[in-house]
């Protein structure tokens, strides 16, 4: 597991109802209202689409079962409630099984603007809209069968892909640039920062050497990115999910890693921890 962590998920009652205090929901509402209004002209069309049927409420945290009925209805997935912390098995599991781990708590007035633990608000704003996507909750569920059967080592290399799609994804639309991984869409320094010529280096990502070129990318989760991969069309990422990924993995386990394009630091990530 992964290390110790201040935030609790709360347990629902005996009717599957989380009670969220006044003001969790008021932080809800604060951090719903600001990114709605960063993510207007920067999240790509499938994104805005998905938030559109989701139908959030703005006053106050949803429950799980509210948006758990628009994602089975349009691509049979769920949200799972689970703790501050999973283990990589666990969240493999869940994502094979077309289960999206959600941890219960959101975050404090002190960490309002970042921080390292995924809350309720980067799970269900940042990635359950995609979820309504049949390309990318097809991916999402392939990605976690790959996982549930790799190794410890092959994990680490396929949390790379993860990374540089579902959470930091762009896409070089016809319209230009656009969102759809759920780390920048929930967070509006990492949106405008991803937006912004000049900040940070884009990559393609349409075929099997662009792959192999996210899986041997390292990255940080403390740092804004200094690289982003684009892809060009949501069945791009069909394309790359019918590619013998283990294979990829391989080679780029031959190849090594690239250098890094940020500084080194001096303490373990939380993903780290929890690989390890």
């Amino acid at each position: 597991m992964g290390k110790a962590t201040k935030y609790v998920s709360k347990q629902a009652d005996e009717n599957g109802v989380i009670h969220w205090s006044e003001e969790e929901n008021q932080t809800w509402q604060a951090l719903i209202e600001r990114q709605l209004a960063c993510v207007q002209g920067k999240a790509c069309d499938e994104y805005m689409h998905g938030l559109k049927k989701l139908n959030l409420p703005k006053d106050r945290i949803p429950q799980l079962s509210e948006v758990n009925q628009v994602l089975l209805a349009e691509t049979g997935w769920q949200c799972v409630q689970v703790p501050a912390l999973i283990g990589f098995g666990e969240f493999f599991r869940l994502l094979s099984e077309q289960k999206f781990p959600v941890a219960t708590f959101i975050r404090s007035k002190e960490e309002f603007d970042y921080l390292q633990e995924p809350d309720i608000f980067h799970e269900i704003f940042g990635h359950c809209a995609m979820l309504t996507n049949p390309a990318f909750a097809k991916f999402t569920q392939a990605y976690g069968q790959l996982g549930l059967n790799a190794s410890k080592e092959d994990r680490v290399y396929l949390a790379r892909l993860y990374w540089f799609t579902v959470e930091f994804g762009l896409m070089k639309t016809p319209q230009g640039l656009r969102i759809y991984g759920g780390g920048v869409l929930s967070s509006p320094g990492e949106t405008d920062y991803a937006m912004s010529q000049g900040n940070a280096e884009r990559r393609y990502l349409t075929n099997e050497a662009q792959v192999l070129d996210v899986l041997r990318t390292p990255y940080r989760i403390d740092i804004m990115q200094p690289i982003y991969f684009m892809i060009e069309k949501m069945s791009d990422l069909d394309a790359i999910r019918a590619l013998d990924l283990m294979a990829l993995v391989e080679q780029a386990k031959t190849l090594g890693l690239h250098t890094p394009k940020f500084p080194p630091k001096t303490t373990p990530t939380t993903q780290e921890k929890i690989a390890s």
